[in-house]
Parts: structure tokens; C-alpha cells; sequence
């Protein structure tokens, strides 16, 4: 929702990122050098995502949600599944969509964390995606819907609309998921 209050104001490539989240020195680093790169006038748009190891990203307070992305041997975004509830359970990485049975994720999983950079023609389909949002998905639960920027992003992989070019991080994510994260 805070990305459509862009359109008609941001002419440039940009980056967005959660308000509630730190995401490290080095990942600000990898957005910057990104936004300052060449880009080629081909069919498709071309968006770059800061990917964190998932074992980076969690908390010991509870679940969290991470977009946890698939990428081809060249480091390009292939497929992003939400997983609404991943937590460390026996030591282990573990998300579960039921509340039940539990499936480990590999160690070195890639969790997207919102953290993109787009071109300014973006917000021109984020309109068009969320207006489908709005007729399709509100109706059934308005109050629990939630445009996920990744759903947007996957949508558009599947439909060949563009490339998303993952930049992993070594950083440790830091977030408030949880009263109990604010100490650290």
C-alpha cells in the first residue's frame, strides 16, 4: 500500500524496504551499488532482491513469515512460496502451514525480507496488480488481506514480466516481531 502512494512521484529506479526491520551495513551496500548499475532496455523488467540465509532471519520468540525463494544456478529468482510460520523447533528450521505436522527447511535457504529495488515503471503494474487485489482477494477477507509484494513478484516471474537478480547477504536481520526481540 505504501508503494502505490509513489505513483506520479518517483521517476527513478528505488528501493523498498520494511519500516519495522534493520537489515545491516552490507545489505544498504548491495541496494545502493544496485540502484547505481546500468540497466538494459530488454522486454522485461529487471528488479534485484537482498536475499538472507533463513537461519538469519528468525527469532527465538515465535514464528515469523519469510517469502523463501528458489533461484537457478546464475542467482536469479525462480519461485518465492510464503511461509507463514517458521520458528527453530529441536534446532532445527522448521515451517508448518497447518499448526501440525512440521517440514524442515534447508539450512541455507534464501528468505526474501522485502528488501527490493525496482525500476520506476513498477509502480505502473503494482496499480494494476492491486486493483485485482482490491475486486478478488478484499472481498473474501477484508480484514485479514494483505497484498504481499512477493505474491506480486512471483505473479510476474510465472508471467515472464521480469527478472529478479538475488544479491545474498551475510547479514544479520533485526526485527520486533515479538515484544520479547526488543532487547536485543
Amino acid at each position: 500500500h505504501a508503494i502505490l502512494s509513489c505513483l506520479g512521484t518517483v521517476k527513478e529506479p528505488f528501493a523498498v524496504i520494511n519500516a519495522d526491520d534493520y537489515y545491516g551495513r552490507e545489505t544498504f551496500e548491495l541496494i545502493y551499488n544496485e540502484l547505481n548499475k546500468e540497466k538494459s532496455e530488454g522486454e522485461r523488467y529487471e528488479f534485484c532482491m537482498v536475499g538472507f540465509r533463513v537461519e538469519n532471519t528468525l527469532t527465538e520468540n515465535g514464528t515469523v513469515a519469510r517469502g523463501v525463494c528458489q533461484t537457478s544456478a546464475d542467482g536469479y529468482l525462480t519461485d518465492i512460496v510464503e511461509r507463514t510460520k517458521i520458528a527453530i523447533r529441536d534446532g532445527k528450521i522448521m515451517f508448518t502451514e497447518d499448526g501440525e505436522s512440521w517440514t524442515e527447511l534447508p539450512e541455507n535457504s534464501v528468505a526474501s525480507m522485502n528488501c527490493w529495488c525496482f525500476p520506476a515503471e513498477i509502480l505502473d503494474e503494482i496499480e494494476k496488480y492491486f486493483i485485482d487485489f482490491l475486486k478478488n482477494e478484499v472481498p473474501e477477507n477484508p480484514l485479514k488481506s494483505e497484498f504481499f509484494l512477493p505474491f506480486l513478484v512471483r505473479d510476474m516471474l510465472s508471467e515472464g514480466k521480469c527478472t529478479v537478480d538475488v544479491i545474498e547477504t551475510p547479514d544479520k536481520w533485526f526485527g520486533v516481531t515479538y515484544k520479547e526481540d526488543k532487547p536485543d
